[in-house]
């Protein structure tokens, strides 16, 4: 958890341009994903989740000045490419795309009970670090009552013909509603569930059955020599640009 935070960091004070900066930490994020075992490819395509974001930044490539590259007519207006603007939206893009490799190469990893003592020793509030366990605990619950809906919607809206499954606007009428008995389902269970808890003695603490390791000098010096080599590509980037 530390070491990827420190990855994250560093990724993210690269200047805009800086690109040798950018393909040193690309190389240590996709080298650590080719020892770990998962697999390139899963990890790839697990860290395509971040492009949706980066799009957002898309209208930088004709907001800034800059130097024109080609032009983009719209008919009611011209959009002008800048060299500046898509150097910034490349290099926004390799941060967010760098970043999110790291943390899906984390969560590949690691079990999901070793990230929250790694943010219980990282001196996160207790309050947080229950929300993010019970979030990842019951939602499996929610998508397998998500499920359940889905197939009594199917078992009660059975057709046969071109109009099967009904128009557009019945399907948007019939999700909404199911949107909404799905969040009343969700908001009582969890009332529920939080009384059951009071009822056993909970105080705001998750309490692991099993103690966990604590780091070890090898580890310590494992991460000291990775911040290492993060503050120095950081250093280093900020002088090249």
């Amino acid at each position: 958890m530390a070491v990827t935070l420190g990855f994250v960091f560093a990724t993210t004070s690269i200047p805009v341009g800086v690109w040798p900066a950018f393909a040193v930490m690309l190389l240590i994020v996709w080298g650590s994903a080719a020892v770990s075992g998962i697999g390139l490819r899963r990890v790839f395509l697990r860290s395509l989740i971040a492009l949706p974001f980066a799009l957002i930044a898309l209208p930088t490539v004709f907001t800034k000045p800059g130097i024109a590259i080609f032009e983009l007519d719209m008919i009611i207006l011209t959009l002008t490419a800048t060299e500046a603007g898509i150097e910034f939206f490349s290099s926004v893009l390799l941060k967010s795309w760098t970043s999110v490799t790291a943390a899906v190469l984390l969560t590949s990893t690691t079990r999901p009970m070793t990230l929250l003592g790694s943010l219980r020793w990282l001196r996160i509030p207790s309050i947080l670090v229950a929300i993010v366990m019970l979030m990842y605990r019951y939602l499996f619950v929610l998508v397998d009552e998500a499920q359940r809906m889905l197939r009594a919607r199917t078992a009660r809206s059975a057709g046969i013909g071109p109009a099967a499954g009904g128009s557009i606007l019945w399907r948007a009428k019939i999700a909404g509603g199911m949107a909404g008995s799905l969040f009343l389902r969700t908001l009582d269970r969890s009332e529920r569930i939080y009384m059951a808890m009071l009822a056993r003695g909970y105080d705001g603490r998750i309490i692991q059955a099993r103690a966990e390791r604590p780091l070890g000098m090898r580890q310590f010096t494992q991460i000291a020599v990775l911040f290492s080599v993060f503050v120095t590509v950081a250093a280093l980037s900020r002088v090249l640009s």
